[in-house]
């Protein structure tokens, strides 16, 4: 092996086992694993001193790509159409209100501070969005998983998903463009609306038989390799299309949640979710310069108050103009009121990769994701230390 070979061996089996380490002492001191994942890149990363444990950054950007493309896809397989029609009109509407104040309210601040338009545009989506693995982890630890009130706030972190690939799409194909109107932004929805409606009318009724045509072969591997490669596949053509790979990616996971394949390609991909998955927040850990984030600090605290406030106030006043009752509201707003989490830093890398964004932000966004991430285990236990009504049923 050359020189460079056993380099780039060393910086992979740094990446693993740094990561490792941090995963095991989050895990120890009960703190989600996505923090420490990206503590892990921190401390391997070029931008903390006195020296990088890495000799080729550019690798963990294509690792991070590749744990996008995973992250997102595992995210899909969640969401058939079935789930995604199911999702009742509360849900629907209390999710678009609450991700689309707490969006807006995110740019007007960002605005305030000075930033520039694409930097608290992306930053905005960041905190619109909250954490459904988080949230399903958390409420599963507490035995409120299958309580009959959570299809609520599960059906609101379906929309908020959605709606989060969705802008992330459009905001990156507006950004290629380099300008910022009304015309460039109408464009740029109209070809993700065309993409990924084209995807779901036509996908279910070709892709999707395929799938089981495989499975029922019975050959694990093709039906793995063919799994990677629509997944590859769809975030390439959405690529292609100027359109973030997150969602060709998380469109792929949504044709294969609609085949009877589901629950196998599940258990076939999550290995491979869990590894690229860790390897993209650990990049993107290191790729993130701490060092700018002291004059921040400022910014940070108005962000998590504001991202925290809007989300609270918007989820609990549209759940009751939904007609949903006092205490579910309450509930509903308080688990929801943390924002954050995968989806946040794919927000971030995704205005990194078309330059749409300032040096700061990528940082910046994982700093808030750090706090939010923290913060949001204690407000869903606080949220659901009530008993469940007579009616429901208990975890």
């Amino acid at each position: 092996m050359t020189i460079q070979e056993v380099l780039v061996v060393q910086d992979l089996a740094i990446v693993v086992l740094v990561a490792l380490a941090m995963a095991a002492l989050f895990r120890w001191i009960g703190q989600p694993m996505l923090i420490g994942y990206i503590v892990a890149g921190m401390i391997i990363g070029p931008y903390t001193p006195p020296f990088s444990l890495i000799h080729y950054p550019d690798i963990l950007s294509a690792l991070a790509e590749l744990g996008i493309v995973f992250l997102l896809f595992a995210v899909g397989l969640e969401y058939p159409l079935s789930r995604l029609r199911s999702v009742g009109r509360k849900a629907l509407v209390i999710a678009l209100a609450e991700s689309l104040s707490t969006f807006a309210a995110g740019f007007l601040v960002g605005e305030a501070f000075g930033f520039t338009d694409y930097d608290s545009l992306f930053i905005g989506l960041a905190i619109s969005v909250t954490s459904t693995v988080i949230l399903s982890s958390v409420l599963e630890e507490i035995g409120a998983l299958r309580r009959a009130d959570t299809s609520l706030v599960l059906g609101i972190t379906v929309v908020e998903d959605v709606i989060t690939v969705s802008a992330l799409g459009i905001l990156q194909s507006t950004a290629s463009t380099g300008h910022l109107s009304l015309v460039e932004v109408l464009v740029s929805l109209a070809l993700v609306v065309v993409f990924i409606g084209g995807v779901l009318a036509i996908g279910p009724r070709t892709i999707s038989p395929l799938i089981d045509r495989v499975r029922r072969s019975g050959i694990h591997e093709v039906l793995l390799l063919l799994l990677v490669a629509l997944a590859f596949g769809m975030a390439l053509i959405s690529s292609l299309l100027g359109i973030s790979v997150a969602t060709g990616a998380f469109l792929a996971g949504v044709l294969v949640a609609e085949s009877d394949s589901q629950a196998i390609a599940h258990q076939s991909v999550a290995p491979l979710k869990e590894l690229f998955g860790a390897i993209f927040f650990v990049s993107m850990g290191a790729l993130m310069d701490i060092g700018l984030l002291p004059a921040y600090i400022l910014p940070i605290l108005a962000f998590v108050a504001v991202a925290f406030g809007v989300k609270l106030a918007a989820t609990f006043l549209a759940a009751r103009q939904q007609g949903v009752d006092r205490s579910e509201a309450r509930r509903a707003a308080l688990t929801l009121s943390a924002s954050g989490g995968e989806l946040s830093i794919v927000v971030a890398k995704g205005g990194s990769d078309v330059s749409a964004t300032s040096a700061f932000v990528l940082p910046f966004i994982g700093a808030l994701t750090v706090v939010t991430t923290v913060i949001a285990p204690f407000l869903i236990r606080r949220a659901w230390r009530e008993p469940p009504a007579p009616n429901e049923t208990p975890g």
